[in-house]
């Protein structure tokens, strides 16, 4: 699948992405892509979130390709159910959180609870560092066998954004189109 042939919405985690990720850069490159804005970016309410994810899934003009970091990852999986039916071809899933086992992982992330470990409905790519602070490499493997993702170790990344050096973030942009190659 081509881009310009799919609706790129980017699902930005808790606190928003902020100037110079690579999501917002992303947003900025790609014609088709858009950041589904959340109500609330600080104190987030997993209903609310989720709810604003189906929306723009919905809302969507053409097959839809999701790219989620952190806490989004976590709300695209709980959302993932309530998708219209082969709507979303694919997803990119960026260093999501261990809220359940990770006690680094910030109180306002815990609201969204038991992470579901049914098998998403389309395929998938999570990337993860070694060195994520709310994410083990045994977490996030055992997120990918449960979601039935395919599973990349993204190396000594930090949480993959700004904070650990990771603004334009060519690698994932080319995890991406290795993706979208398979759509």
């Amino acid at each position: 699948m081509r881009i310009a042939d799919a609706d790129i919405l980017i699902l930005p985690g808790l606190g928003n992405s902020g100037e110079g990720h690579w999501q917002l850069r992303w947003a900025e490159k790609m014609s088709t892509a858009a950041i589904v804005e959340q109500a609330e970016w600080d104190d987030p309410d997993p209903e609310d979130w989720t709810d604003t994810i189906v929306k723009a899934v919905e809302l969507a003009e053409r097959p839809v390709v999701l790219v989620a970091h952190s806490l989004a990852c976590i709300a695209l999986v709980q959302a993932a159910g309530r998708f219209p039916e082969g709507k979303v071809k694919g997803a990119l899933l960026v260093s999501p959180p261990d809220i359940e086992g990770n006690k680094d992982v910030p109180e306002e992330a815990r609201a969204f609870g038991l992470v579901p470990r049914d098998p998403l409905p389309f395929p998938s790519l999570l990337v993860i560092s070694d060195s994520d602070p709310y994410c083990s490499l045994e977490a996030a493997a055992d997120y990918a066998g449960a979601w039935g993702s395919d599973f990349h170790q993204a190396g000594n990344a930090g949480h993959i954004n700004v904070h650990s050096g990771h603004g334009p973030w060519p690698e994932g942009l080319l995890m991406f189109t290795r993706l979208m190659q398979r759509l």
